[in-house]
């Protein structure tokens, strides 16, 4: 024990004395730092491995529960519900399932129409009905004979639509007289204007029906019967069906298109280049066609590969004939929507009846030779397209090759005959037939300024070449049209069309006895061009009712649009127009 305090004593003195040692003046030294020492990770020492904890004491957390212990709280704050944001719905359209609109004018011009329509088994079925009236009872200058119109068209149709497919059928009945008025000065007498009775009367009743179907190889197809008969004893029957196969192969499909079309008819009146009127005419036609086709799709390209076989008989005269005609079409997109180039080859055997001719002409006489047209080819090129969302283009040219087109071509007059007619006067027309070649140029341009306003024009311009070297009867050599539409969103609407026609060409002449009609004295007439304008003007006094006019040849110029047909002057239509349901 003293050993031990003694040395804790001389421990102590060692301490004492070294620190009063260091506390001699030891003096001062300048250090400059040239660079601080800036320590990173390298230059930490690493621990090559994570050391194991050894301590066999091993302490548990101690597991703490506790609570909140809440205190409620007077609060007199109510949210507000969140609505959402306000949109401004346009006011829904209101559709009526009738319309009715009159409209009266000069020259005793009435215009009538009416419509209704009416849903069945909501929307699946529908029956519509119409009825189109226009009469005019204006005398017309330098025309000694009455020119009364009237045109009276009927239909109803109904139609039924399913998932899978959808038919209609229709029957419909038309009333028209017109008066052969076109005669030359100083052909009749005009004390004997009075006892000629130049009025010619059509009627036409009509059935259609279609049929389209999904989903299945049977397409569908059309079918037409019709009566067609005039107040001249002239009389025609035509029947038609032509229905359509789609039958896919791999990635192509096929289709296929028959027709079967029945023409018959007679004329109880002989051709006016016959002195006599002894003989009526009949004619009888049926035709059987078969069409395939391959559609082929390749990105751009559209392709229609096909041809059409027809064999056409005549059986008024024991006559059959075999037709193959090139059915081929293509388009291919150049630049998208911008430039769309298109082409084809085409031909037909085409069924020329007295009704068709009737609505190209209907001051032709009821003594017409009938005769199918055979079109051989017409060929195509053209592009089409969509300069900007608003304005689209389509320029044409066409060349076609057709046997026996049927030409417009004014009557002889032939006062020989002893019976009592209206139209031997030189004031109707007859068909001539001549294989006919024309060149085409067609261009159109539209413009849709907005969905409210809509501008087209379009121009189109021929060459023709004749077998027979005679001038192609009454077709112009340059057609063109400008329309514009304008429908405001308030109240207002107008709209116009200009038309012109180039000159056309025909041939007056005179029976002789005992002469062919071609050696017929003669001589041919040019038709000046003309230029027709017409506008019309309406008002919408509120959802139902509106008033409109129309003006007709606005330029005032009494043209022909035949030979020795004039034209009625200006022409203004004021009437009323009303939406209803019914």
């Amino acid at each position: 024990m003293k050993y031990a305090k003694n040395l804790i004593g001389v421990a102590l003195a060692l301490l004492v004395q070294g620190t009063l040692l260091a506390q001699d003046d030891i003096g001062t030294e300048t250090v400059t730092v040239v660079k601080s020492y800036s320590p990173t990770v390298a230059d930490a020492h690493k621990i090559n491995s994570v050391p194991e904890l050894t301590d066999s004491l091993n302490l548990q957390k101690k597991k703490i529960n506790y609570s909140i212990f809440s205190v409620p709280v007077a609060s007199t704050f109510t949210p507000a519900k969140g609505r959402a944001a306000g949109v401004k719905k346009a006011k829904p359209e209101v559709l009526y399932n009738s319309y009715a609109s009159v409209a009266l004018g000069n020259f005793n011009n009435a215009d009538i129409d009416l419509y209704t329509s009416k849903d069945i088994d909501r929307g699946e079925k529908r029956i519509d009905f119409a009825l189109n009236h226009f009469s005019s009872r204006g005398d017309i200058d330098q025309t000694p004979l009455e020119t009364d119109l009237y045109n009276t068209h009927f239909a109803t149709t109904y139609s039924a639509r399913d998932r899978d497919y959808e038919w209609n059928a229709q029957l419909a009945a038309d009333h028209k007289i017109y008066h052969w008025y076109g005669v030359a000065e100083g052909v009749i007498d005009t004390a004997l204007v009075a006892a000629v009775d130049a009025r010619q009367t059509y009627y036409n009743v009509q059935a259609t029906a279609s049929l389209g179907m999904e989903e299945t190889a049977f397409q569908g197809g059309e079918l037409l019967l019709r009566r067609f008969w005039d107040k001249a004893g002239s009389g025609e029957n035509r029947l038609r069906i032509a229905p359509s196969l789609e039958l896919p192969i791999t990635d192509e499909v096929v289709n296929f298109t028959f027709h079967l079309d029945y023409l018959n008819g007679n004329f109880e009146n002989e051709s006016l280049n016959s002195l006599d009127n002894d003989t009526p005419i009949q004619y009888s036609y049926f035709q059987a066609g078969i069409t395939p086709s391959l559609r082929i799709i390749r990105d751009e390209l559209t392709l229609n590969l096909g041809a059409r076989i027809v064999v056409g008989l005549d059986t008024e005269r024991n006559d059959t004939n075999f037709y193959l005609y090139p059915e081929v079409t293509a388009s291919y997109r150049l630049a998208d929507e911008l430039a769309i180039a298109y082409g084809g080859l085409q031909g037909q055997l085409r069924q020329n009846s007295y009704y068709d001719l009737v609505n190209k002409n209907p001051y032709v006489s009821p003594t017409l030779e009938i005769q199918p047209t055979d079109q051989q080819y017409d060929a195509f090129v053209g592009l089409r397209g969509q300069l900007s969302s608003n304005l689209s283009y389509n320029v044409k040219a066409s060349y076609k090759a057709e046997n026996r087109i049927p030409l417009f071509k004014l009557n002889p007059e032939n006062q020989f005959r002893t019976d009592t007619q209206g139209y031997t006067y030189g004031n109707s027309f007859d068909v001539f037939y001549d294989d006919l070649r024309t060149f085409g140029l067609f261009g159109e341009l539209t413009v849709d300024v907005n969905r409210n306003f809509s501008l087209g024009v379009n121009a189109e311009v021929f060459n023709y070449n004749t077998e027979t070297n005679n001038p192609p009867w009454n077709l112009p050599d340059i057609k063109g049209a400008l329309t514009l539409d304008y429908n405001s969103p308030t109240a207002w609407y107008f709209g116009a069309s200009l038309f012109y026609v180039g000159e056309r060409e025909d041939l007056v002449s005179q029976a002789a006895p005992n002469t062919l009609p071609q050696d017929f004295p003669s001589f041919t007439v040019a038709l000046d061009s003309y230029f027709d304008a017409n506008a019309y003007l309406g008002y919408r006094v509120n959802e139902q009712l509106a008033i409109f006019a129309r003006g007709n040849n606005l330029a005032n110029n009494q043209y022909q649009r035949w030979a020795n047909f004039r034209v009625q002057s200006l022409q203004i239509l004021g009437g009323i127009s009303y939406k209803f349901d019914f």
